[in-house]
């Protein structure tokens, strides 16, 4: 009778998943943001590698975790590794369905910039489907099954569009403002993705003046342009997003101060791009919309 030793057994993915992105990212808050779950559930995977180990992987503080010494030694290898499977998933998912594009995008890009764009991209490539994902920051693209990105800020890639922002409210909102002193007696619409907005056009606008404005706060860019429109109050426009509102007559734009920032709307790639691939295709179509 063959005999058939017990194994050793192997530790959790999912646990060694929250063990290497905490000690990655030198945060519990930081792992669980990037994989999509709680603080508390990455804490209790690290609890249990530590349990299934005998041995302590951070050492707990009052600032933070630190990263003991055995921690420190193999976390490059379970990093490559999760890279590489990562890679191997995404090769596994492109080559199982080549004609699906998958595109992550900042919420008020993927709302007010691509979707607009999307049912002409349909009518030109009918054979080629469109996923997309709308995400605050761009997520490790090791580890996601994205094809394109479509975020402002320092993220590489090509410009497919400047940042200028200048006020934009309704019509007859606009009819109560002759200069941007008047901004001081209506409701000033305020994005706390882009909390500094504000700040930046009154420091060319103002000259030297302090201006601190005033009104509702949303924590969703579509939901501030909505309420633009309603005349709710002046929001602080983002060119880029805020264009088909502008021709459509919808918003308009009160004063002639623009102010463009330094971060750009880009389009990038985690991988070389072929111009007959489904995902160039899409490339190729959003710089010529661009």
């Amino acid at each position: 009778m063959p005999i058939a030793p017990p194994r050793p057994k192997s530790f959790p993915l999912n646990a060694l998943r929250a063990f290497e992105a905490a000690a990655r990212l030198e945060g519990f808050a930081a792992a669980a943001e990037e994989l999509g779950v709680s603080p508390g559930a990455i804490s209790a995977h690290v609890k249990s590698l530590e349990e299934e180990l005998g041995a302590p992987l951070f050492d707990r503080t009052a600032r933070g975790v630190i990263l003991t010494a055995v921690a420190r030694r193999v976390l490059p290898e379970l990093t490559q590794a999760f890279d590489a499977l990562g890679h191997a998933t995404q090769t596994l998912r492109d080559e199982a369905m080549p004609h699906v594009v998958h595109v992550v995008a900042l919420p008020s890009v993927a709302q007010l910039w691509l979707s607009p764009r999307l049912p002409e991209l349909r009518a030109a490539a009918p054979d080629i489907e469109i996923s997309l994902t709308a995400m605050e920051t761009p997520p490790n693209h090791k580890r996601a099954p994205y094809d394109l990105y479509l975020f402002y800020g320092d993220m590489p890639g090509e410009i497919v569009a400047d940042d200028t922002i200048y006020p934009v409210c309704a019509p007859a909102l606009a009819e109560r403002l002759d200069t941007p002193e008047d901004l001081r007696k209506v409701p000033c619409i305020s994005d706390t993705t882009w909390a500094d907005d504000w700040r930046l056009w009154a420091e060319s606008a103002f000259k030297g003046t302090e201006f601190a404005p005033r009104g509702p706060a949303f924590s969703l860019y579509s939901l501030a342009v909505q309420e633009a429109v309603n005349g709710a109050g002046v929001l602080m426009g983002h060119e880029a997003l805020i264009a088909p509102y502008l021709r459509s007559g919808e918003l308009t734009a009160p004063f002639d101060i623009r102010v463009q920032l330094n971060s750009k709307l880009k389009l990038w790639s985690p991988k070389p791009l072929r111009s007959n691939s489904p995902v160039g295709k899409v490339a190729n179509w959003l710089r010529e919309m661009a």
